[in-house]
Order: structure tokens, then sequence, then C-alpha cells
């Protein structure tokens, strides 16, 4: 069982430390203390109150059906191009997306610095790491 301190908590669901201690105080996830008497919550618990919490996609007006449930709304912040490819770089949220695509797309779709746009992240290959546990609870 993954004991998570409230300020890592807290990080983890992007709101305060304070806003994290007003749900353990409605009951909204239960809290330890630790060895050293900090107060702790449990990964589980955490895990459900974020997928509980988590606010719905920003829509981007589209309105079509898709199969990538992973899309990221958000401002182009930067388009660099040469004659055939292109980068195109967003800020979603808290997240930057870049996609490369050809410079024809980049074109037809009217990307420049400002534009809103969705990226849609579809993939076979999710990398998922981990910290070494044992500096993890040092901090």
């Amino acid at each position: 069982m993954e004991q998570i301190r409230v300020r890592r908590a807290a990080e983890l669901l992007g709101v305060s430390d304070d806003t994290l201690r007003r749900w353990i105080a409605a009951g909204e996830v239960s809290s330890t203390t630790d060895d050293a008497g900090r107060t702790v919550v449990d990964g589980a618990d955490l895990a459900r109150l974020a997928s509980r919490r988590a606010p719905e996609p920003v829509a981007d007006g589209i309105g079509a059906e898709r199969s990538a449930r992973n899309r990221f709304v958000g401002l182009v912040t930067d388009v660099r191009s040469d004659t055939v490819m292109s980068q195109v770089t967003m800020q979603c949220g808290p997240f930057e997306v870049t996609s490369l695509m050809s410079t024809d797309a980049v074109r037809d779709l009217g990307l420049e610095v400002g534009v809103v746009a969705t990226a849609l992240v579809k993939a076979t290959t999710v990398i998922v790491e981990r910290p070494d546990s044992s500096l993890e609870k040092e901090n």
C-alpha cells in the first residue's frame, strides 16, 4: 500500500495542500499519519479521488466522435517549418504537446501561434516510469 504525503498528493491532483486537507476533513479521501507524524493518504484512495474529480476535457467545438481518448485542447505556441515537414508545439493546460507533420498539413489546418487546436494521441507504446522508491520515501 503506497502512502503519499499531502503535499505530493496535492501536486498530483493539481490542487493546493489546503484544498486536499479540506477534502480529507470532508471525508472525500481518508488519511493516516506515518511514523514521523505526517499526514499521508493511501495511493489507491487517491487514485479513486483523482478519477472522481477529473475535469471533463475542454470541448474543441468540432463535435466529432473519436476513438482516441487522449485529447488535449490547447494553444499553438510554436510552429517550425521547412519545405516538407513541420514541428508544431501546443500548450494544453499544464502539458506541452509537440507534433511532427507535413508542412502541407500545417497550411491546410491554418496552424500558427495563438490558434486553438486539439492534439489527439493514439499510441501503441506508452512508457511508464516510476521514481526510485527509496528516494520517494526520503522526500
